[in-house]
């Protein structure tokens, strides 16, 4: 019996086998969906159903659709929804009373969004040309490459989306300039003979459709869960001490990570109540410099070696405070090293390091000889029996 072969398509969340009758069947792979939504309210009940569904195509893009057609939906399920030309298909990622708050999220109101249609729960016959155009989808996209380097065009195309009936494709692009596509578009009509839409997207928008690896060992952020994203700056980087080596702090984008957008504002918060140091600390050993700073401990290290990381001792924040006010009087503050720094050296002899035989352990070696002397062989009749000596016996007497 043959094996049957699944194929897996992480860019639309699916797995496709055949059956051996040779039908083609897709299931939902929810663990390969970019953007996925847990949905946290799935066991309270919908009390005011309005039939609206989240429906999820290739890489990031999802939109919201209507179900008019009266048929049951639930997620996972593959459907036909309405497109601008001809129909398109998708999964259902979500439903209920969380889709609500997902509107929110997006700002869609409800009242006044035009939303479109699904049509029906897809066929057999629509899954088949489905896949085949899906198929078509890495092959348009690299001869839509070559034809762009012969126009000269200062872009590069990321990724190429076929609409589900086969009749027209996504292509998205990134140019760091405004891009005059109008012959680009006609030579691509001439290739693919199909409906042509160019749409332009930024470095994370791309990272987020490609996906991969972060140096966390995560997920991307801009493919797992970000839809939004905001500008960083350096500045957030040195509020958090760190280096500022573009290596380290660019991510798969080309760009600074997102990441350093998180624990921003958690810094400055805490730079609040941090001094600020502007000349060494006065006391009686000598000025103390500032070496670096513990932001979030509250700690200061301070050194008596300029621009030196030796021999540094950690001060509280708040003592730092009280020796700054001090010195403003003029008041030299006492000693800041540890006590244990500041005690002297005790005497230690040095006699008999020079012994050869000083990491002997004579106790040791002692013991293991009586424990290894082997009693003589008595011929096997026992135990001996120590014989008597008469002289010795004449003496005590």
């Amino acid at each position: 019996m043959d094996t049957v072969k699944i194929k897996y398509d992480c860019t639309r969340g699916t797995t496709a086998h055949r059956s051996e009758e040779g039908e083609l069947a897709c299931c939902y792979n929810g663990g390969c969906c970019k953007l996925n939504v847990f949905d946290w309210l799935c066991t309270i009940p919908d009390l005011n159903p309005n039939e609206i569904y989240e429906v999820r195509f290739k890489n990031t893009r999802k939109l919201y659709f209507r179900n008019e057609s009266g048929a049951p939906l639930s997620v996972g399920d593959i459907v036909v929804v309405e497109a601008t030309n001809g129909h398109d298909v998708g999964l259902v990622t979500l439903k209920g009373p969380v889709i609500g708050r997902q509107l929110k999220r997006h700002n869609i109101d409800t009242a006044t969004y035009e939303f479109k249609k699904v049509y029906r729960k897809a066929r057999v016959l629509d899954i088949e040309r489905w896949q085949e155009a899906i198929a078509r989808e890495h092959k348009t996209m690299i001869r839509a490459r070559q034809l762009a380097a012969q126009l000269d065009l200062n872009m590069k195309i990321g990724d190429v989306e076929f609409q589900g009936d086969g009749t027209k494709a996504i292509f998205y692009y990134i140019a760091d300039e405004r891009v005059d596509f109008r012959q680009l578009i006609r030579l691509f009509a001439e290739e693919f003979r199909i409906r042509i839409e160019m749409k332009q997207i930024g470095a994370r928008q791309e990272a987020g459709l490609i996906g991969g690896i972060g140096v966390c060992g995560q997920e991307l952020c801009c493919s797992r869960y970000m839809s939004d994203f905001q500008s960083i700056t350096t500045q957030a980087a040195r509020s958090q001490d760190l280096s500022l080596n573009p290596q380290k702090l660019a991510g798969q984008c080309s760009k600074l990570k997102c990441c350093i957008n998180y624990e921003a504002a958690t810094y400055l918060d805490a730079q609040t109540n941090m001094p600020y140091v502007r000349e060494p600390l006065e006391t009686v050993d000598g000025p103390a410099f500032l070496v670096k700073t513990d932001t979030l401990k509250g700690i200061m290290w301070f050194s008596y070696e300029q621009n030196s990381m030796t021999n540094m001792f950690p001060i509280e924040a708040e003592k730092v405070k009280e020796i700054l006010r001090m010195n403003a009087r003029g008041t030299k503050c006492e000693s800041l090293l540890p006590e244990v720094q500041k005690k002297s050296p005790e005497f230690v002899t040095a006699v008999g390091d020079d012994s050869i035989t000083r990491f002997d352990d004579r106790g040791q070696n002692n013991g293991r000889r009586r424990n290894n002397k082997r009693p003589k062989n008595n011929g096997g009749n026992g135990p001996r029996q120590l014989k008597k000596n008469p002289n010795r016996e004449n003496k005590q007497d």
